[in-house]
């Protein structure tokens, strides 16, 4: 037993370290991570070191496992000011989008490849999330608007839970049996409303407590925050409600409420999404088989067409033009609605239960994924660049864990200024950032010093910058603004005009 327990911690201990290595290689070579780890469980399995695995079960039950702290951890970093804006169309998105996507993939691949409506829908169902941990991981190394960010990040943090429950009732109901349509319709909509309030509910009571509570360490203020994001998902699931909302809803509440060491919050959630990534990746390529791979490729390729050619863009038409999303923000949001483990992990519920056809539909899921994510992340960048929708000048938050700047609740940021930047010549004092923001410290050829306000700014710059919690956004937008239009925009940030790009 105990032989047992070492060797398999041998091997945890060695696939965890490797996986972490392999981040650095992934990020150098510009290819997502998640792809490493997939191929480090496919080396494991049985067509590498012969690791069997082929529990359906136990891979959904840890998959949504980690999926809850994965979305957890989208939420806590989600900044309330950038996503109440795009709120509106980021829930038009997660609700068309999976919609659109259902119908649209379900009736080519109906229409294709002869399946039936049962099994192609679960191909739409299974396929119409994008996935948190694939949009988190690529879009924080692309220099984006803050308002698509914060609308791609939203929508793959919301979308599961509608996708999670269409993938349910179809894996339990064939198409025509069981209830009525409307009473689906209405059992979806009490799922996601009542998720969004549990969530909200547990989100202000767990602010209130950890404002309120001294706790004797600082490091159970991390543990607990989880643990809130966690009990959201169990109270929702508990009352037959969307615990996948509840999870993101409570994220966003807690993420946003300047709580004590709010840092080592970020940090520790950040930790633990890493992880969860890790695990979950390289179990699904583990329970995949290679030697099936063969016969999903056509599959693969037929959904995966259909989903990135016409439901996705189509979906995008559908939800923002209403709200008045310019076409080239649309033509971005549709290419980088990006698959990963979520419709992997979704393709494991018709498999456990046991669904005609439900093995094919894993292998191809597995498949699109590969593919498509290659193909789709390898060409964001330059995409974006394409259409103008790059924001070369926008300021990250760093996680610094430091007892003065909780006191005074304020961020540390940093920006750096690249070729074409009009930030470049302007002086430190023409920045006009708003009071509570300052400048407090150029790095510049590998050397620091503190800049005065007559000092002047040079391309490859780096910036760090300190700004208390209220002025943050304002001193966001004011980096923005003169990044656009250098000196020039202090005329027109004194009428008003400093919105985002």
């Amino acid at each position: 037993m105990t032989d047992g327990l070492d060797v398999a911690l041998l091997i945890g201990a060695a696939v965890l370290l490797v996986a972490v290595g392999a981040v650095r290689i992934s990020t150098r070579l510009g290819l997502p991570s998640l792809l490493v780890y997939l191929a480090l469980g496919v080396a494991i399995g049985e067509s590498g070191l012969g690791i069997q695995f082929e529990d359906a079960d136990l891979t959904r039950t840890l998959g949504f496992c980690a999926l809850i702290v994965i979305i957890a951890e989208g939420g806590l970093t989600a900044r309330w000011g950038q996503l109440r804006p795009v709120l509106p169309v980021t829930a038009s998105l997660a609700i068309v989008g999976v919609l659109v996507s259902i119908a649209v993939v379900g009736v080519i691949v109906h229409l294709t490849l002869g399946l039936d409506w049962r099994l192609a829908l679960l191909y739409g169902a299974v396929l119409s999330s994008t996935d948190a941990a694939a949009v988190f991981a690529t879009l924080r190394r692309l220099r984006l608007p803050p308002r698509l960010v914060a609308t791609l990040e939203a929508e793959s943090g919301m979308n599961d839970a509608p996708a999670v429950l269409v993938v349910l009732l179809l894996s339990s109901t064939p198409v025509g049996g069981g209830h009525p349509w409307w009473y689906e319709v209405l059992v979806v909509t009490y799922e996601l409303v009542m998720g969004a309030i549990i969530g909200y509910g547990v989100g202000v009571a767990g602010r209130w407590t950890l404002r309120h509570a001294a706790l004797p360490s600082s490091g159970l203020y991390p543990i607990a925050a989880v643990g809130l994001t966690v009990l959201a998902y169990a109270a929702g699931a508990v009352a037959h409600a969307s615990g996948f909302l509840a999870v993101y809803v409570a994220g966003v509440v807690l993420g946003n409420a300047r709580l004590p060491h709010r840092q080592a919050i970020l940090g520790f959630a950040d930790g633990l999404a890493w992880l969860a990534q890790i695990g979950l990746f390289v179990m699904l390529g583990l329970l995949v088989t290679p030697a099936r791979l063969d016969d999903a490729l056509l599959p693969a390729i037929v959904a995966g067409l259909a989903l990135l050619f016409l439901a996705r863009p189509l979906a995008v038409f559908l939800a923002a033009a209403p709200f008045r999303v310019g076409l080239r923000d649309q033509a971005f949001l549709s290419w980088a609605g990006l698959r990963g483990a979520v419709p992997i992990v979704l393709a494991t519920i018709p498999l456990s239960a046991e669904v005609a056809g439900a093995s094919r539909l894993f292998d191809a899921v597995f498949v699109l994924v590969v593919i498509f994510t290659l193909l789709q992340v390898g060409t964001l960048a330059p995409f974006a660049r394409r259409l103008g929708v790059t924001a070369p000048a926008e300021a990250t938050e760093l996680s610094v864990e430091t007892a003065p700047l909780d006191r005074m609740q304020a961020d540390l940021l940093q920006i750096e200024i690249p070729e074409g930047s009009r930030l470049a010549g302007v002086h430190v004092d023409e920045l006009r950032l708003p009071v509570g923001a300052a400048v407090t410290l150029v790095l510049r050829d590998g050397t620091g010093f503190v800049p005065g306000p007559d000092t002047r700014l040079k391309v490859r710059d780096s910036l760090l910058i300190v700004a208390t919690a209220q002025v943050r956004d304002a001193a966001e937008r004011r980096l923005r603004a003169v990044s656009r239009r250098g000196r020039l925009a202090r005329w027109f940030s004194e009428h008003g005009d400093d919105r985002d790009p």
